[in-house]
């Protein structure tokens, strides 16, 4: 598992995710498209502002982007009654997801998991010491969305987007809701909301609590394997006087949960395997935070931004003695951004952010440097965009300045063509930039890991075409996207002699990935839609497949509505190909490839209006039982049941 620092990111996305002002944010929060004779056609296909590829000041439309993106609404995280937000994931074309105990990770494209970033509610969460965000801590709440932005994305979010963005909005609600349910394995699952709007602000409240006493993940193994999640957020926004808003964001998530750790005596036949370990623990504590200020002039042709947002996260592991590791990571970055309409297809941004991440090892062993290690890092964007009736084209070219590696400069070029009412063609071309994280540089582990130093960054280019086609006079939408992607300087890990101790160093070779991405969005009639995505993938590094890399991922979705929404019922089908992992089982510590079966989960939900203000619903997770697992020998929930009760004022 490679782990990286987050570095200069996302307060590109920051920005573009919380810029806009708050008429701007009606429009781009909910998801209504209408056609040219008024019908709402949401459902199927339209005009989105995209807010995770917008110019950094001015939402961007589903109809003009010229990236592949994907768009997960409220309505469907509500229909498929989802809970952990990394489960949805996986019917996005593109998206490979691996989870264990403790640590969810997403691959876009066949990347690795610390290249992809990951906003929430526009702030960058990934730890800023372990270099990636763990999704599995990420709990829907309600009135929720999702958007995925597949393909290198560094000239706008900097070092951390090689292999795309992955945006989570907790989005605007007024009113009251929550749901309470209760299922298999003593899971408890609660959300609340509250908001509310006044003449010129609004503001609201969230919380979600999850706790399951889990079920066993080792081979034969009998230990369950719990965990407890609680997620508070809330958002305020404020404008004092036409053209000026304010707006602040914050949100805190706690996750406890036991683990169990790989058998190390090489003189047992479980050696390398995941066995059951007693007293293994872990507790995480994050904290995140946003403010911000908006200024509209020249009839709000010409915007001004300026955001400052934070992240504190702490990670610690308990064994049965105690407290075996820690870390704590830091985050503070401050963004400016100026975007100007020219005319009513043109429009200029320029973007300027500053950023410093902080890391240091909690070691209670003193086996480990416990002092701070810093990073900052200064980026300047700057990016045109032509949004025409028949063409759309974008440009934007992006500068770092990093106070421990070399000045580096990243761009992206992309072009649309609307080649007739009902087909769109689409491609693009962008270079990235990935630094070497903390852990990567100095993170330790007695006798298991050290860290190195002189690493240097990974540079990756890549480009893709795509066509968008409509049919049936909008009720059915596919898409088709190719891309093809190099990386150079790839980090991995080594197991040099005569220690075997694991460190990571650049590669002098290539790693390859090229695929095939599909999608289709039908609305067979008023009841009753069908959602499928399908992804081939070639990944190798000097012509050895990548793990955790799977050559084949589907699913498919069909959602049935009765009239007045009086009831509704999703079947959900996943397919996950058979990929390689790497397994130690040899007493050398040297790798071994083992090879993962394929897997296919089915999952059904339904729900029903008790009265018109409560509804009642029941889901069966993994319906077929299917024995599986995602990393090697670490054995994945089998078949789950829940039933709950929502409500809404």
């Amino acid at each position: 598992m490679k782990l990286r620092s987050l570095l200069c990111g996302a307060a590109l996305g920051a920005l573009v995710w919380n810029a806009p002002a708050g008429a701007q944010e009606n429009d781009y929060r909910t998801a209504v498209i209408a056609d040219e004779d008024g019908n709402d056609v949401s459902s199927v296909y339209g005009t989105v502002p995209i807010v995770v590829i917008s110019s950094r000041g001015t939402p961007v439309d589903l109809a003009d982007s010229t990236g592949s993106l994907a768009f997960i609404n409220s309505d469907d995280l509500e229909q498929r009654q989802v809970r952990d937000v990394a489960d949805v994931l996986r019917d996005v074309p593109g998206v490979a997801v691996s989870s264990i105990a403790g640590q969810t990770q997403l691959r876009l494209r066949g990347s690795e998991a610390n290249h992809v970033l990951v906003l929430v509610d526009g702030i960058e969460v990934s730890d800023p010491f372990a270099g990636e965000f763990d999704v599995g801590t990420l709990q829907a709440e309600i009135g929720s969305r999702v958007e995925v932005l597949r393909g290198p994305q560094s000239a706008l979010y900097g070092s951390d987007a090689i292999g795309g963005v992955v945006a989570y909005e907790s989005g605007r609600f007024e009113g009251i809701a929550a749901r309470l349910e209760g299922g298999t394995n003593e899971t408890i699952n609660g959300a609340a909301r509250l908001g509310t709007t006044g003449d010129n602000w609004h503001g609201s409240l969230s919380a979600v609590a999850v706790s399951t006493g889990g079920e066993p993940n080792a081979r034969g193994g009998t230990r369950d394997i719990g965990r407890d999640s609680y997620t508070l957020s809330g958002k305020a926004s404020v404008e004092p006087s036409y053209g000026f808003e304010l707006r602040a964001s914050g949100r805190f998530v706690r996750t406890e949960g036991e683990f169990n750790d790989s058998e190390f005596d090489s003189t047992s036949p479980t050696f390398g395997f995941v066995i059951d370990s007693p007293g293994k623990r872990y507790e995480n504590d994050a904290i995140y935070a946003l403010v911000g200020a908006n200024v509209r002039t020249m009839g709000g042709n010409w915007t001004h931004d300026l955001s400052a947002q934070m992240a504190d996260i702490s990670r610690d592991t308990f064994g049965s003695f105690g407290r075996t590791s820690g870390s704590d990571g830091d985050r503070l970055k401050a963004s400016y951004v100026s975007s100007l309409r020219l005319a009513d297809a043109h429009s200029l941004t320029f973007a300027a952010d500053w950023e410093r991440e902080r890391f240091r090892n909690d070691d209670p062993l003193d086996f480990a440097f416990t002092g701070r290690k810093s990073i900052e890092n200064v980026g300047i964007a700057g990016e045109y965009r032509f949004d025409g009736d028949v063409i759309d084209l974008s440009a934007v070219i992006r500068h770092d300045i990093n106070d421990r590696f070399a000045d580096e400069t990243t761009f992206r070029l992309g072009a649309g063509y609307q080649l007739a009412s009902s087909t769109r063609l689409r491609a693009s071309y962008g270079t990235g930039i990935k630094n070497p994280g903390f852990f990567e540089l100095f993170g330790f582990f007695d006798g298991r890991f050290i860290g190195n130093a002189d690493l240097s960054p990974e540079r990756s280019e890549s480009w893709e075409v795509g066509i968008d086609q409509l049919l049936a006079e909008g009720a059915i939408a596919l898409s088709a996207t190719y891309f093809d992607s190099r990386l150079k300087d790839e980090i991995f890990t080594t197991f040099p002699a005569p220690d075997f101790i694991a460190t990571p160093a650049n590669r002098g070779t290539l790693s390859k990935q090229q695929g095939v991405e599909l999608s289709a969005k039908a609305q067979l009639n008023d009841q009753i839609t069908f959602d499928a995505a399908y992804s081939w993938l070639d990944a190798k590094e000097d012509g050895v497949e990548e793990v955790r890399r799977p050559g084949n991922i589907a699913s498919a979705a069909l959602n049935w509505t009765a009239p007045d929404d009086a009831a509704n019922a999703t079947l959900i089908v996943r397919y996950n190909g058979a990929t390689d992992d790497v397994a130690f089982t040899d007493p050398s510590f040297i790798p071994v490839i083992e090879r993962l079966d394929s897997y296919t989960l089915i999952n059904f939900n339904a729900e029903v209006r008790l009265t018109e203000r409560l509804r009642l619903f029941g889901r069966v997770e993994n319906l077929l039982d299917e024995t599986y697992e995602q990393v090697f020998s670490f054995v994945s929930p089998g078949r789950s049941a829940a039933i709950g009760i929502r409500t809404d004022f």
